[in-house]
């Protein structure tokens, strides 16, 4: 009889999440008996997440993946952080059992697979990307992306916020490699290579765009990390003047597939969950 497992989403108006469905998905293909649930912790007054991580425990749950905006806060309810988190002070998956909680960030090797495969397709050779990359947003996905950014190379790296006091904060965990945009997106917006996008703007319970795309230069690239819905107003406006985008789902994909890795210790099909993740979007 296959190890089963048990697995909870933790967030915010997460209902809509694909992730359920993609992670039983591929967890049946690998022979696993798999439960993935929900744990929507919208409309609440206070959130304890040290509560809901031992509600999880005592009912066997293996793992939680956790998600806006608990990405930093449940760093302080776990006894173990991975070197990734340790470096970004945010994490997406708390591994359970055992009597200790071990914090992991995937959203770090997600995002970098799924940028670094666009890029690809828009240059030549070998040559590594660079140039100057603007992003809009400092939470905890966003500690995430600017750490995959500089890991490809990219200079500078300028980021920017609605709260000044967040920029600061990630400036402090990456010292002399990222720069503040001052406050001022008119002035970033021309000079950008590319800009990624790292908010929750756009998602269905948050509809709009973050930034006036009219403003970006002429073959600047746009990256989304806003997967429900696939196409925001965001990649629809930047499609619409003719700009490279990437959507959401590279990353949504890349950090399950590290994800289920971690819980399983198993070697997910990589192929296999872009396809399904595709049917997910198409049937949703």
């Amino acid at each position: 009889m296959s190890r089963g497992y048990r697995v909870a989403l933790l967030g915010n108006g997460i209902k809509p999440s694909l992730s359920p469905a993609l992670h039983m998905a591929e967890a049946r293909r690998l022979g696993l008996d798999y439960e993935y649930r929900t744990v929507d912790l919208s409309g609440r007054r206070a959130v304890d997440l040290g509560v809901e991580l031992q509600r999880l425990e005592d009912a066997g749950f293996d793992a939680a993946n956790v998600t806006h905006p608990f990405k930093q806060a449940v760093l302080g309810h776990v006894a173990d952080l991975s070197p990734v988190v340790r470096r970004l002070g945010s994490a997406n998956l708390v591994l359970l059992g055992g009597g200790r909680r071990t914090a992991h960030n995937t959203d770090v090797t997600g995002f970098r697979a799924a940028l670094e495969g666009f890029l690809g397709d828009l240059r030549t050779g070998d040559r590594r990307p660079g140039g100057t990359v603007l992003q809009i947003g400092a939470g905890g996905a966003g500690l995430a992306t600017a750490s995959a950014l500089l890991d490809l190379g990219f200079d500078p790296v300028v980021v920017h916020d609605v709260a000044p006091a967040a920029v600061e904060a990630m400036i402090g965990r990456f010292p002399g490699a990222l720069r503040g945009s001052g406050g001022s997106l008119d002035v970033w917006l021309p000079r950008a290579d590319g800009v990624v996008h790292v908010t929750p703007v756009g998602m269905a319970e948050h509809p709009g765009v973050a930034f006036d795309v009219d403003r970006l230069r002429p073959g600047a690239w746009v990256a989304e990390v806003v997967y429900r819905p696939l196409e925001t107003e965001l990649l629809r406006r930047a499609r619409a003047r003719g700009l490279p985008t990437l959507d959401g789902g590279g990353m949504a994909v890349g950090q399950a597939v590290e994800s289920l890795r971690l819980i399983t210790g198993l070697e997910p099909d990589v192929g296999r969950m872009h396809a399904h993740f595709d049917q997910l979007v198409t049937e949703g």
